[in-house]
Formats: structure tokens, C-alpha cells, sequence
């Protein structure tokens, strides 16, 4: 009895001094970095801060933006043209392969499997055009981005192109979903076989009666039509969450990466409305109420080219940085 109870005792001890040894399981989060809540200049704040800017950008939490901040240019240019954005962009593609190999096999694709992409930035990178133009630091210009457009010389996204000829050899029936105007289909078309994209069911452009509408809404409204045809949209990639959100939705969504996301959106028109004398007042109690939502460091600069839900002239945003 004896021996056990100074065994008993023993093991206590030991587990008394292990638990004193012992790292806490639960530990407390770091505060926020210093270079993070004051704006520091140091080298490695700005790292650490532009990596987290760009997660917010990424996920949609930075809302609305015109301009990289300009302590994140280098960042964004090293990401940009090192391999990590390559990298980034291998893993998305073959989670898209993953998923599209195993959902076939499970019979889950239907009678017409469809891949929807969108283009830029997405199968083409505009890399080329974004390096001489400051990797998005400066303001979205649409008339130098239409004549880049119209060069047809955008490189395919190496991880894109891998995955889209992938997706055909399985016999998923591919289908391409741009914001690009109607007027742009034959540069689209011949920088798409410039760089090595082929064979696709169909290359959706806006048409006239696409003019006043979000990009939700137009391509909600051109997967619902795909779907309407027999097509069993699986997957759906692209670099902006207006490129995937809405009904219908595909079976599974892929968000690329795009750390200058906000400054291409101006392709695809993130906008809001300006209201005439002609909208109701549920129109504009709905336009005041999400322009509160904004908060008051957003300045609204207005044009007459914007794709608007209404065919009215809209306001992008330029957040105060």
C-alpha cells in the first residue's frame, strides 16, 4: 500500500513539473504591429503591412479603393513579378483540376459541364501593361487600357492556361464570361489565340442592352441563360468576386489572386448610381443608404462611361490612403 501511494505521489511530482515546463496551449494574439497602427516607414512594417493589405483586398474587406498605397508599390511589384503570385496562381488552378476530376467521376457534371472563366487577369495577365503603369499606384486610366486591349498582346496566365487545356481533356465544355464590350470581341479573340487559348463553346461579351448593368448582375444574368441552355456550370474562375458572386452561382467558385484587384476593377465597373429626376424614391433611398455605408473617407469621382445598374452616370471610389 505503501509503494503505491508513493508511486501515486511520484507521479504527481512528475506531472507537476512537466505542467511548470510546459508552453500554455492557448496563447494570447500579438497586438497589432506598430508599423501597421501608425503608418511607420520602417522596411519590414511595410511588409508586414502590405502583406495584410493585400489579404484585405483580396478577401473584399478594403472595400472600394482607387490606388495601391504608394509604401506598397514595391510590394506589390515584387509579388506581381516574383513567384509568389505564379505560385498563388498554380494553387488555385489545381484545386479548380481537383475538384473538376472529382466531381465528374462522381457523375455530378450532368449531361453538359461547363467551366466558366473570366478573362483578364484570369486567362490573360495585363502584367505588361500595369508594369508601365505603376503596378496600379496610379488612378484606372480606360482610354490607355483600351488601346493596351486593342494590341492583343496580353500573355496567358501560365497556371490558367494549364488548368483551361486540362478542363478540355476531361470534356468540360468551357465558356468565357468578360466584362469586355462587344466592340472588343475581335482583339479579345485574336489575343486569346496569341496566347495559346482555343477551342472554347462560347466568348461572352456586355451587348447593348448590357450597358447600366453591375458585373453581378450581367453575369448572374449570363450564367442563369447558360444554365437555361443544359449547361452544368461546375466551376467558375476569376480575379474579382463580381466574377462570382450572384444566382446562379456555379457548383464551386475559384478566386484568383489579384493584389491590384481594385484598380483593374475599373474594367468590370465596381460603380453605384447617380440618380435623375426620373428614379423613385426607393431608388434613391437605396443610393443615400449606400453611400453612408462608404463612410467618410471615400471621395466620388463621376463619369458618363460606367457601367451603372441604371443607364445613368456612375462614381468609383478613391479611398483617402
Amino acid at each position: 500500500m505503501r509503494c503505491l501511494l508513493l508511486a501515486v505521489v511520484l507521479a504527481l511530482l512528475a506531472a507537476a513539473a512537466a505542467a511548470a515546463d510546459a508552453k500554455p496551449v492557448l496563447r494570447t494574439v500579438t497586438g497589432v504591429p506598430t508599423g501597421v497602427s501608425t503608418g511607420g516607414g520602417e522596411e519590414s512594417s511595410d511588409e508586414l503591412y502590405c502583406d495584410g493589405w493585400r489579404l484585405s483586398v483580396e478577401t473584399g474587406n478594403a472595400g472600394p479603393w482607387s490606388a495601391i498605397p504608394s509604401r506598397c508599390l514595391e510590394f506589390v511589384r515584387a509579388y506581381m513579378e516574383g513567384e509568389r503570385y505564379a505560385s498563388d496562381s498554380a494553387v488555385a488552378a489545381a484545386d479548380s483540376l481537383a475538384f473538376a476530376a472529382q466531381a465528374l467521376a462522381s457523375g455530378d457534371g450532368g449531361a453538359r459541364p461547363a467551366w466558366v472563366f473570366d478573362v483578364d487577369e484570369t486567362l490573360l495577365t495585363n502584367a505588361p501593361y500595369y508594369a508601365v503603369n505603376g503596378w496600379g499606384s496610379q488612378e484606372f486610366n480606360e482610354t490607355s487600357f483600351d488601346e493596351w486591349v486593342d494590341v492583343a498582346k496580353a500573355p496567358a496566365l501560365p497556371a490558367s492556361l494549364k488548368l483551361y487545356n486540362e478542363l478540355q481533356g476531361l470534356g468540360i465544355h468551357i465558356i468565357l464570361l468578360t466584362g469586355r464590350s462587344e466592340f472588343q470581341r475581335n482583339a479579345t479573340q485574336v489575343n486569346l489565340f496569341f496566347a495559346g487559348y482555343h477551342s472554347w463553346e462560347k466568348l461572352i461579351l456586355r451587348q447593348s442592352p448590357d450597358i447600366g448593368k453591375t458585373a453581378v448582375q450581367y453575369k448572374s444574368e449570363r450564367r442563369a441563360a447558360l444554365e437555361a441552355e443544359g449547361f452544368k456550370i461546375l466551376g467558375n474562375s476569376g480575379d474579382q468576386w463580381s466574377d462570382l458572386l450572384g444566382l446562379p452561382m456555379a457548383t464551386r467558385s475559384f478566386k484568383l489572386p489579384n493584389p491590384m484587384c481594385s484598380a483593374a476593377a475599373a474594367v468590370k465597373r465596381l460603380v453605384l448610381p447617380l440618380l435623375d429626376s426620373n428614379r423613385s424614391d426607393e431608388h434613391l433611398s437605396a443610393f443615400f443608404a449606400i453611400v453612408l455605408l462608404q463612410g467618410p473617407g471615400a471621395q466620388r469621382k463621376f463619369d458618363d462611361r460606367s457601367a451603372t445598374p441604371w443607364p445613368l452616370c456612375s462614381c468609383s471610389f478613391i479611398l483617402v490612403m
